[in-house]
């Protein structure tokens, strides 16, 4: 294990083999055989006994500056813009704001504390187990939240399981349809049954804070009394739950045969309309929306409405295309983590395999030279040990700003919901806007079959009027999703300018803050190896010296 602290007193006979017992050599090293001839530091062997008498190493070594010791500390956000106290380098002028964008983006969030914490297992209510101990439990929460504008600053304290996160995150999606509304954490069955409970709860649970705190970030939903009520509200959660999708599918099943019996006449509700159809609920909306999703897209019949926002559809393409880079640009990001982690650990292990053989040669050495060598190997080996913890530092300040782009690629989810929010409720108003068309038509039919009766038809007549009636049901509804789609339309473009506000602002400062950590890290890699090297130069000299004369 890589020691948390550079080396500082002298080795001992006692000493294990370890990193921390070999210091880096010191002048006095060098200083007490300066003056004794050894054999290995003339080009004659020793068997070959030479008049001329060696250089000194005294006279050939220029003691240079021990390391620096902020060579040992992690490159701190101050060292890597240099904008610490009394810094006169370069890059100070260059130095991002300490405060990032998204931490003032939470400052101004209406929430001042969010917190999850306190995992408790808890027995599901009212279930019965055949096999005793072996009832059905979950995992509850303690959700604390503290509201910006409470004047008292009140700490509310709620109990939650993860199904009340899942409902909340279906009622944001119902009410802020067309915004990114931020994705809640998966419920990743698989990784609950591969991983020990404990590793999973604590993941949940940081996931789940993560969550609550992107959800206040956002203007609308911080907010909104969703949140409000999901953070304050105590006892059971208030909100209505979700039904699954095979209880849904059940009561569309119950519906349909009255739809049919009622047939084309049958409409769906405005308050309906405003939601998508792929809820369940309505089967024969269902099967009409998806008639006419056929007749526009395959048989390529022009719809009565189409998205005739050019602006939209450009950006729409040209985040496919970023999302696309992104991929890759996260990728890379991972990669490169993993290779300087791989770093760190090859250094450390160099460094530790240098201890070993400083001190093998420091207790066989038969002459001065193989002490010297084992001083200057003493100097590489805590050098390597340093570039690991280096490496290790620059390694969590790579996650830090890179992580960006896994926060953007992720926002991206939330973006293709709000699309497809999109798409749905314009779905809705061409199938709506179709029924019209086709009612219309059926009036123009039978009152053409109408005048060709002597005095009329009265059946058809009382037909046609029950048509208008419908038809005036459905303009109304028409009315309601047309609504609803420009709204969504107009929550589109409001999330579409703070996106790239905001990517703009998170990128600057991931660019800068990753470009400065990596330039502080090399500085003070090629800062620690040059003391070394000028710490060992002395023996190059020696020996180059010896080659000349001889």
């Amino acid at each position: 294990m890589m020691p948390s602290a550079p080396p500082s007193e002298p080795a001992t006979a006692g000493d294990d083999d370890d990193m921390e017992s070999l210091p880096l050599a010191t002048a006095s090293d060098y200083a007490s055989v300066a003056s004794t001839f050894d054999p290995l530091l003339s080009s004659t062997s020793a068997t070959a006994a030479s008049p001329r008498s060696p250089p000194t190493r005294a006279a050939a070594f220029t003691l240079s500056p021990t390391f620096s010791s902020s060579f040992v500390d992690p490159p701190s956000y101050a060292d890597a813009t240099g904008a610490g106290a009394g810094s006169s380098s370069p890059r100070s002028a260059s130095s991002p704001s300490s405060a990032s964008p998204r931490s003032t983006r939470l400052a101004a969030s209406e929430y001042s504390l969010l917190a999850v914490s306190d995992p408790e297992t808890e027995a599901e209510p009212a279930a019965i187990s055949l096999v005793p101990g072996s009832a059905p439990t979950y995992v509850s929460y303690l959700v604390t939240s503290v509201h910006r504008r409470d004047p008292d600053q009140r700490r509310h304290s709620v109990r939650r399981r993860f199904r009340d996160f899942v409902t909340l995150a279906d009622r944001l999606a119902e009410a802020f349809r067309g915004q990114f509304v931020p994705p809640r954490p998966d419920k990743n069955t698989v990784e609950s049954q591969v991983m020990q409970r404990d590793e999973f709860v604590a993941q949940r649970r940081a996931a789940l804070e993560r969550y609550l705190w992107r959800l206040a970030e956002h203007p609308a939903i911080g907010s909104s009394d969703e949140l409000r009520v999901f953070l304050q509200a105590e006892g059971k959660m208030p909100l209505p739950g979700s039904t699954d999708m095979a209880s849904r599918m059940l009561d569309g099943a119950a519906r349909l045969p009255r739809q049919l019996i009622a047939g084309e006449d049958a409409v769906a509700a405005p308050q309906e309309v405003v939601q998508p159809a792929r809820g369940g609920r309505d089967l024969l909306r269902i099967f009409k929306e998806l008639k006419q999703s056929v007749v526009t897209d395959w048989a390529g019949v022009k719809p009565p409405l189409v998205e005739e926002d050019r602006e939209f559809l450009e950006k729409k393409d040209k985040l496919q295309e970023w999302e696309h880079q992104l991929t890759s640009a996260s990728q890379q990001a991972e990669a490169l983590v993993k290779a300087q982690q791989d770093m760190a650990e090859t250094m450390g292990a160099l460094g530790l395999a240098f201890v070993r053989l400083t001190k093998f040669e420091t207790e066989e050495a038969m002459y001065d030279s193989q002490r010297i060598r084992a001083a200057d190997s003493r100097r590489v080996a805590t050098a390597a040990v340093k570039a690991s913890r280096a490496c290790r530092d620059l390694n969590a300040q790579t996650v830090k700003y890179l992580d960006t782009l896994h926060e953007h690629l992720s926002i991206m989810l939330s973006v293709h919901t709000a699309f497809s929010d999109r798409a749905s409720a314009l779905l809705t108003v061409q199938t709506l806007m179709s029924d019209v068309a086709s009612l219309q038509s059926r009036i123009e039919k039978l009152e053409a079959a109408s005048l060709k009766i002597f005095d009329g038809d009265r059946a058809r007549t009382r037909k046609v009027e029950e048509l208008r009636e419908t038809i005036r049901a459905t303009e109304d509804a028409k009315f309601c999703a047309l609504r609803e789609y420009e709204r969504i339309k107009e929550n589109n473009r409001s999330e579409l300018q703070r996106l790239d506000s905001e990517r703009k602002q998170d990128f600057l400062v991931m660019l800068k803050g990753f470009v400065a950590s990596q330039a502080a890290y090399a500085e003070k890699i090629v800062d620690g190896w040059e003391t070394v090297a000028e710490e060992t130069s002395g023996y190059v000299r020696a020996r180059g010296s010896d080659s000349i004369t001889s």
